[in-house]
């Protein structure tokens, strides 16, 4: 559905996006993650047809948006991070407005009535916009992305500013329409990411550092190996035990000190349970286990890291990423995690200009 060929964005010496490559396929809601200055936005802005690139190529069903920009932005339905409402409209002139701007063919009040359903904002729509509350206004802005039935929805942090229940009630909207569209969403709450969509990509420095299934990286996750152990014994004696026992990967003793217990947090090999073993090693020295509290990785650390990662392989001298990746990873899980996503990233992009140097040569 939507087709990202080697783009390069340059704002004078400042590279914004360089060499993207990427491929959505119908009906994927995609995550699109980074930190500010990434390059996200522009490469939004380009794949709607509202900034030029550089040089690349993008298509949308199949519709280069350079060489026909208006046929291509009839497939697209956006929504900026503050929707272009007009507070003075009724919500129902606002949608019947989007509907004649984008010259649409359909049953114009069964078209809107449909929408308003789908968004459930039938109840509001003889009301004025600005006297709305904000979960309701980014409503109205999703059903403006909605007029003409496009085939693809860019959503740029649609949950920004709104309440628990509203935040719900909008991931519960993208994911419904995931299931007849192509929905690419921009946002920087991770969980949102996690819940919603069905791919991530991170992009760092305007390139694609990380391009993975959500539930590969979920599974991880859930994979838990590391765990917070309170253990009543000789500090020393206990580290230097947990650090011996077979399965165990790292362990270190934390500050927490209630009474003659201490806190540990150690790590297990990859698919080992060490919880009976290290129960049983506990119980044969003497040393009550009195809490154990597994800690599962954190989209937000594996974000951190692939980030981080990307930063020391273009600047090998970033000191300060490599300290914060340590910090974040000592057991060394989000790490690995990190390193096998950017390199799969790395690979991938090579692919793709090696394969774009053969079509030049050809030429």
């Amino acid at each position: 559905m939507i087709k990202i060929e080697h783009l390069v964005k340059n704002y004078g010496t400042n590279c914004a996006v360089d060499d993207i490559s990427l491929e959505i396929g119908a009906g994927e809601i995609v995550g699109f993650l980074g930190p500010n200055g990434a390059g996200k936005s522009t490469t939004m802005n380009i794949l709607t047809g509202y900034l030029s690139s550089t040089a690349g190529r993008v298509s949308v069903g199949g519709i280069d948006v350079m060489a026909s920009p208006l046929e291509a932005k009839k497939q697209i339905g956006y929504l900026p991070e503050q929707p272009p409402l007009y507070l003075d409209m009724t919500v129902d002139e606002y949608l019947k407005f989007n509907y004649d701007v984008k010259g649409c063919t359909f049953n114009r009040e069964a078209h809107i009535a449909e929408i308003c359903e789908v968004v459930k904002i039938g109840d509001v729509r003889r009301r004025v916009i600005r006297n709305l509350s904000k979960g309701y206004r980014q409503r109205v802005g999703i059903a403006g992305a909605l007029v003409g039935k496009p085939k693809v929805l860019i959503f740029d942090e649609p949950t920004v500013g709104l309440d628990p229940k509203q935040i719900i009630e909008i991931r519960n909207l993208i994911r419904n329409l995931g299931r007849e569209h192509t929905v690419i969403l921009s946002t920087h709450i991770l969980q949102e990411v996690q819940a919603v969509c069905d791919r991530i990509v991170i992009i760092n420095k305007g390139r694609i550092v990380a391009d993975e299934q959500t539930g590969n990286i979920a599974r991880v996750i859930e994979n838990n190996r590391r765990f917070n152990v309170k253990i009543c014994g000789p500090q020393a004696q206990v580290l230097q035990t947990l650090k011996n026992t077979q399965g165990i990967t790292y362990a270190e003793v934390l500050a927490e000190r209630d009474s003659d217990s201490y806190t540990y947090t150690i790590e297990s090999a990859p698919g080992v349970d060490i919880r009976k073993k290290l129960f049983f090693t506990l119980a044969e020295r003497g040393w009550a286990m009195i809490g154990l509290e597994a800690l599962g990785l954190s989209l937000e650390d594996i974000f951190i890291t692939v980030v981080n990662k990307s930063d020391e392989k273009d600047s090998p001298s970033a000191r300060y990423s490599r300290r914060a990746s340590k910090a974040r990873a000592k057991g060394a899980i989000e790490s690995q995690l990190a390193e096998s996503m950017v390199n799969e990233a790395d690979k991938r992009r090579e692919a793709a200009s090696a394969l774009g140097l053969t079509d030049t040569d050809d030429e």
